[in-house]
């Protein structure tokens, strides 16, 4: 797995979100930074305690100028089932055949409960408005990520 590094040009993208609505990636970057976060399953106990905790603080978020984008494999129709049953308010996007998530490194070897294999690693990217990655957040627990990202937006 060859994650990108901060400093790197973040892959330019157009997915499918819960709506089946086209969303670029330099589209969010006109409005400010953007949180492009990888999540493995849309609708699983850890994966839900991630995007809930961005869903609270999506205000917080955009006070600090950054909006956010989760990308999973998921077809579109489970990310609207998962925004739906979860009232999330950011954008989640449909990379089904994992392009997106290949060109930013986050797809490789993972072991559950003693068998190994391939899927996505759960990395999120701080894409600064010039397109580059500022910040990758790699260490973090789902229930805390959304504090790790704001700390470090706030400097602390």
């Amino acid at each position: 797995m060859n994650t990108l590094k901060a400093g790197a040009v973040a892959p330019s993208f157009t997915l499918k979100n819960q709506y089946g609505d086209d969303v670029s990636l330099q589209d969010k970057l006109q409005q400010g930074k953007v949180l492009v976060y990888f999540y493995p399953k849309a609708l699983t106990p850890g994966c839900t305690v991630q995007a809930c905790g961005l869903r609270d603080t999506k205000s917080e978020l955009a006070e600090l100028g950054v909006s956010i984008l989760g990308i999973s494999t998921d077809p579109v129709a489970k990310l609207h089932k998962f925004m739906e049953k979860h009232q999330l308010n950011f954008d989640l996007l449909s990379d089904e055949n994992h392009a997106i998530a290949d060109a930013f490194g986050v797809c490789g070897e993972k072991k559950f409960m003693g068998k190994v294999y391939d899927g996505l690693h759960r990395i999120s990217f701080l894409i600064a408005q010039n397109g580059n990655v500022e910040k990758v957040f790699d260490n973090f627990k789902t229930k805390d990520h959304h504090e790790v990202v704001l700390n470090y937006l706030k400097g602390q």
